[in-house]
């Protein structure tokens, strides 16, 4: 048994610092950037921090991703845990209210950032490890499904990606986080492709294949020349993250997700 509370304060906890205090290997690639705005980039991070203010006024909708042991015995669903910590850091904080209740019609705000986004995986054990991300509007807006043949070669996979990046890479915010999804089905692809973005920058796959592929994108993702915020100057992307999963044998699903150069992201742990 987790206690509720236990797991409120500590996801609260990690919001705060996922929208006030910006990523360290995202810093350290800022701090190393000296074209237009790398000043006041700089500044805004550090105001950030030093105020509580939020990093970016899009303080986006959350996405969880939570590793649940078959032992894990909880008090309530997870999802409703979860909105609760979100509703309590959104609204103790001076943060916007991004979700709205119904996506065509009415798009009424729910007025607490809630509900959020929940993808549970079984595990065997007693853990429970929980990832977010903090989606902002302009880097969700650059996700995108290729339902590509099966007999697609890794030449033919690595333009269809360097493309869409090249034509929609600017609205994002860059330097971008890229997170890129192989296999399974369509919507297994595309929630593969988010949890590539909860791994830290530069945290290599571990099969030496995808590894390859994944510097072998960053770098021409990088050629492209779009720079920090589109200006054209500096690096386009931090990291690719690749996450694999099998496939039916006519199809070959590949999806590609982003953040934006702030990272927001976190991860907490709950074990014996």
């Amino acid at each position: 048994m987790i206690d509720e509370n236990t797991i409120v304060n500590r996801i609260e906890e990690a919001l705060v610092k996922a929208n006030t205090i910006l990523d360290n290997r995202a810093r350290a690639f800022l701090n190393d950037y000296t074209g237009p705005f790398s000043a006041i980039l700089r500044e805004n991070a550090v105001i950030s921090e030093e105020s509580g203010l939020p990093l970016c006024q899009d303080t986006g909708f959350i996405e969880f991703f939570v590793f649940m042991g078959h032992e894990v015995v909880l008090e309530r669903p997870i999802s409703e845990i979860l909105d609760r910590a979100v509703r309590n850091a959104y609204s103790s904080n001076p943060y916007r209210y991004s979700v709205v209740k119904d996506p065509l019609h009415h798009r009424e705000n729910t007025g607490d950032n809630t509900p959020s986004v929940v993808h549970t995986f079984i595990r065997t054990g007693k853990r429970l490890e929980i990832r977010f991300l903090v989606k902002g509007g302009g880097s969700e807006n650059l996700s995108r499904l290729f339902m590509l043949n099966p007999t697609t070669t890794q030449q033919e996979l690595v333009d269809t990606i360097v493309h869409s990046v090249l034509e929609n890479g600017a609205r994002g915010c860059p330097p971008l986080k890229i997170g890129i999804g192989i296999g399974g089905s369509s919507e297994k692809s595309m929630i593969l492709s988010k949890l590539a973005l909860t791994r830290e920058i530069n945290v290599a796959n571990p099969d030496p294949y995808y590894a390859m592929l994944e510097e072998r994108l960053l770098r021409e993702i990088n050629n492209l020349g779009i720079g920090f915020q589109g200006l054209g100057k500096g690096i386009t992307a931090y990291s690719v993250s690749i996450e694999t999963a099998p496939t039916h044998i006519a199809t070959l699903p590949v999806s590609l997700a982003v953040d934006c150069y702030l990272c927001r992201r976190g991860v907490v742990v709950f074990e014996d």
